[in-house]
Formats: structure tokens, sequence, C-alpha cells
């Protein structure tokens, strides 16, 4: 998002990356060793870990649905868009996915019924 909205050319995000993207960088070195490597999971190894753990998906209210994309048309870089699939929100960029987002709640165990 940051090489989208802010020039490289701007003080305010070498600020940004010194100050924030630098700490944190810094941190994982230090804490976890420069031989770190994260793996981000897929939204579809996300759905397998929810459900495994008692979760399952509440369906999506439509207005709020519907407001997201507004906003995100008229108030964020064209190439931002929201889509929605199988009840789950992507927030996505012209060059791939950014995000994911569900809905989810604990399942009741019947035992407790």
């Amino acid at each position: 998002m940051l090489e989208t909205n802010v020039p490289r050319e701007i003080p305010e995000r070498r600020l940004i990356e010194s100050e924030i993207f630098g700490w944190e960088a810094m941190n994982v070195i230090a804490c976890e060793g420069a031989k770190r490597i994260e793996r981000p999971e897929t939204y579809k190894q996300w759905q397998v870990r929810n459900t495994g753990a008692g979760f399952r998906q509440l369906p999506l209210n439509k207005t709020i649905m519907k407001t997201a994309k507004e906003i995100v048309k008229t108030c964020y870089h064209k190439d931002f868009v929201i889509n929605e699939d199988n009840g789950k929100v992507f927030q996505n960029q012209l060059r791939g996915r950014i995000s994911t987002y569900t809905k989810k709640r604990c399942r009741t165990s019947d035992a407790y019924r």
C-alpha cells in the first residue's frame, strides 16, 4: 500500500520506513535471528484452522458490503477494490490480493446446550 500511495522521494515515506518498518525489522532480527522466514497462510488454510477450532462463518451483511465497496471506490486509490467470494471479503490491489476478512463466531458445543 505504501508503494502505491506514497512516492519514494517524499521525506515522510523515509520517516515511515525507518521509524516503523526499521524498528520492526530490527526487533525480528534481534528476537528471532536473521534466518527468520515468514510463511503467511492462505485464507483456505485459515478456514480449515478456524473450523477445526469450533468457529463457523456468519453471513455477510449486504448493506455493510455495499457501503465498503462505495467507500473504497470513492475515497481510495483506483487500484484498490473490495470483492466478495463465498462469504469472504477480499481487499485487492491490481497487483494482487492484500487481505482477507471473514466473519466467524464460535460454535456452541452440544454438551452446553
